[in-house]
């Protein structure tokens, strides 16, 4: 008997629509999980009328997760022996949505077992409310098993809740983006400096303060999210430069990749050095989220937040050491394949982890263990750079990392 595994994502990544025509699978990669011990199926988006769309997104604003999206999916969820989510927003819709239904955790040992994962929870919870709060951690006993991104962000699962949230890597499409070390590197004149990311924590500020105004650069931001008229400069374009076709132009443009970010604990910008590294372009990135969970010293400069003087003095200093900026790249393309940071990697951590939920659940039975799932689709790092059918797109999607 295979596991029956229902993957929990947002309106919007039902799996038959996401970027149709691309035949990409699912969003973030959870489809090379399935083999003959794991079955896998998705949340399914329905059609809906407009007064219907703004109630559903209404509620989900009140709420800060989607119910009526979750409710429609609630028959394949509670057929499977494991839901897997991608962020808090889903995982605590699945949390009411078994509880209203009356499964509960450790019920009869055979209810749905609900692997949780959170991205930006961690981040808001000090800014919540007591009913918020209350609400959030009621729906939390439903969870069998944390997880998070960032090592940071694992760290205050136990500070906040008093619970164990295992960390892991996220990973790239190397479809979209096959690794290519680079050979060569020398900067243009300007500096072309490209910065893309809608995450709610990109520092677009100290971007142009460190680049605005100056003839010794020329910047292109891409990004959906609204920039003041205050920050604009005339070296500076913002745009949105969407589609993967569009996304590797402005890469094979760019010089330099900053990732300019305000302090947080959930690897925002982590999908942007993921794809500089695969393009071999060297970074200059903000010093927080954990990002050195996946990239080290070295694979990366990495300077203090708000600074826009340190921001500056780095790419410089690239601009002035092609060979140390070549090395840098270099490093970061081979550390992506030898920490395997890739989308198929990224579905097996999560077969790992489910296959250990259910030894521990069939244990406290008394039962047999199911078997093993067939872990042989793991590549090698060298085999993830050319890996076929990894068509899931990393870009920054539902906000974004």
């Amino acid at each position: 008997m295979s596991t029956k595994v229902h993957v929990h994502l947002f309106y919007g990544a039902d799996p038959r629509f996401y970027r149709p025509g691309d035949d990409i699978g699912c969003l973030y990669g959870y489809h090379h999980a399935q083999s003959d011990a794991f079955a896998l199926t998705y949340s399914q988006d329905a059609r809906e009328s407009k007064p219907v769309r703004l109630l559903r997104r209404g509620l989900k604003a009140a709420l800060g997760f989607d119910i009526i999206h979750t409710w429609r999916n609630r028959a394949e969820m509670l057929r499977s022996d494991v839901i897997w989510t991608h962020t808090e927003q889903e995982w605590l819709s699945a949390a009411l949505m078994l509880l209203l239904s009356g499964r509960k955790a450790g019920a009869d040992g055979s209810e749905p077992l609900l692997l949780a994962q959170s991205v930006w929870l961690l981040d808001k919870w000090p800014s919540y409310g007591i009913l918020r709060s209350w609400l959030y951690r009621k729906l939390m006993t439903r969870a069998d098993q944390l997880t998070t991104l960032a090592s940071e962000n694992a760290e205050l699962c136990q500070r906040y809740f008093g619970r164990d949230a295992k960390a892991l890597l996220y990973g790239l499409n190397t479809q979209d983006f096959p690794v290519t070390a680079p050979t060569d590197w020398q900067p243009h004149t300007p500096i072309r400096i490209a910065a893309i990311g809608n995450d709610r924590d990109r520092d677009w500020e100290t971007l142009i303060k460190a680049f605005g105004n100056d003839a010794r650069y020329t910047v292109k931001l891409a990004t959906r999210r609204r920039i003041p008229a205050s920050l604009r400069a005339p070296n500076v374009e913002i745009a949105l430069f969407s589609g993967i076709k569009k996304q590797h132009e402005l890469y094979d443009w760019a010089d330099v990749i900053v990732v300019p970010l305000r302090p947080n604990t959930h690897a925002s910008g982590i999908t942007v050095m993921l794809e500089a590294a695969a393009v071999g372009k060297p970074m200059v990135v903000t010093d927080v989220g954990a990002l050195q969970d996946y990239f080290p010293a070295g694979e990366a400069a990495y300077i203090p937040p708000f600074n826009p003087q340190a921001l500056r003095e780095a790419v410089d200093q690239l601009a002035a050491s092609p060979a140390d900026a070549l090395r840098q790249a270099q490093a970061a393309a081979a550390g992506l394949l030898s920490r395997d940071l890739t989308t198929q990697n990224y579905a097996m951590q999560h077969v790992r982890i489910t296959q250990e939920m259910l030894r521990v659940r069939a244990a406290s039975r008394g039962r047999p263990a199911p078997a093993r799932a067939d872990t042989d689709v793991t590549t090698t790092p060298r085999a993830a750079a050319g890996a076929q059918g990894q068509r899931s797109s990393t870009r920054e999607s539902h906000g974004g990392l």
